[in-house]
């Protein structure tokens, strides 16, 4: 009888394997909610990083004419943090006065609007109902437009508040890069010799891919914005100086929609101001955007981000789907260090012919 119950007992590791069962769950549990918990700060440690890869290559170009690496970060930093704050002043200044003008001027836009239709298009169009609403101060229109006008202000005043936030970023960044020797010296003394030159490799591919995308960016900003800050001067549209700088920038260093959110506030100030201005603003903005795409764009940034559009537009999605917008805003970047990761360490084979991997040709001309 003994016998038969002890044949029936539950094995003994049974017991175990249902303790480490939960005991694993609830490891799983906590890592993910630390995880979760830490996704900004590890976010921050990430943005930190690939700046500190940016600003390196001017650092070291400073430290390289007798500078301490300590006092070339902190002018590096200077010199970027004052050109952020006026871009920001000058775009912040610029949506609070015209969402204001926009809110007490909106029945003369509705009239202006109406004018233009009717006249252009042969339309009939009557707007005294719309315009009455506008007028009216207890219409749902006129308070939408009036609380349009305060939260601009709002918007503006956050705006200040995210700078803030960023000083936590670039204290990291700042600490990344000048200690940036000291920091590799810590890291490679834990592993062999032949190990210390792949990291080495891979970090200086790393700060070049960066520093090359961020610099050539840049150089296609400036161009940018001065291309549209003489033409939108030409052309009289206001806060044309603050207008090139959100074009140029904006444009540049947000992935794959950045043109179309740098074309939108331009057009919209021209719009009214006059319609056909709109229209013509509009136009502008795309000769350019294909002068730029076939002309500047290639010469520019053939050393340092030879990547296919398909490849970065797919960089773009994965990078927002992970960690939002600077996730998008670091995914080009980071495709080409992975890029070039798999050109330096991956091995290269001639590639077989075949129809499906021939380069299209042009046709000779017949004389």
């Amino acid at each position: 009888m003994t016998e038969a119950l002890d044949s029936r007992s539950m094995p003994r590791w049974v017991p175990k394997a249902i303790i480490l069962f939960f005991a694993a769950q609830l490891l799983y549990q906590f890592t993910l909610s630390a995880l979760i918990s830490l996704r900004g700060f590890m976010l921050s440690i990430i943005v930190s990083l690939f700046l500190s890869f940016a600003i390196e290559p001017a650092v070291n170009s400073l430290s390289s004419r007798g500078m301490r690496r300590g006092p070339a970060t902190a002018i590096v930093f200077f010199i970027l943090i004052i050109l952020l704050s006026i871009f920001m002043f000058a775009i912040a200044t610029l949506v609070i006065d015209q969402v204001a003008k926009f809110s007490d001027n909106a029945p003369g836009y509705v009239e202006r609007g109406q004018n233009f239709l009717n006249e252009r298009f042969n339309t009939n169009i009557n707007t005294d109902t719309l315009r009455h609403q506008i007028e009216t101060s207890d219409s749902p229109i006129r308070k939408a437009l009036d609380n349009l006008a305060a939260n601009a202000i709002t918007v503006g005043s956050s705006a200040i508040g995210i700078v803030f936030q960023l000083l936590t970023i670039l204290l990291f960044t700042f600490y990344l890069v000048a200690d940036a020797p000291k920091l590799r010296r810590s890291l490679l003394r834990r592993l062999p010799p032949e190990r210390q030159s792949v990291v080495l490799d891979t970090w200086e591919l790393a700060i070049q891919k960066t520093g090359g995308y961020i610099y050539s960016r840049a150089l296609l900003a400036l161009i940018s914005g001065i291309v549209h800050w003489i033409a939108l001067e030409i052309m009289g549209v206001p806060y044309a100086v603050a207008l090139g700088l959100w074009v140029g920038l904006v444009s540049q260093f947000i992935p794959v929609v950045g043109t179309y959110i740098a074309g939108v506030l331009p057009v919209a100030i021209a719009l009214v101001q006059e319609p056909k201005l709109g229209l013509y603003i509009l136009i502008f903005i795309l000769i350019y955007q294909q002068v730029e795409n076939y002309l500047l764009a290639p010469r520019i940034t053939s050393k340092t981000m030879n990547m296919h559009p398909a490849v970065a537009f797919g960089a773009v999605l994965i990078g927002g789907s992970i960690f939002g917008p600077i996730g998008a805003l670091l995914s080009v970047p980071a495709a080409a260090m992975i890029q070039a990761f798999a050109i330096l360490y991956l091995q290269d084979h001639k590639v077989i012919e075949s129809p499906m991997t021939a380069e299209p040709t042009q046709k000779k001309k017949k004389n």
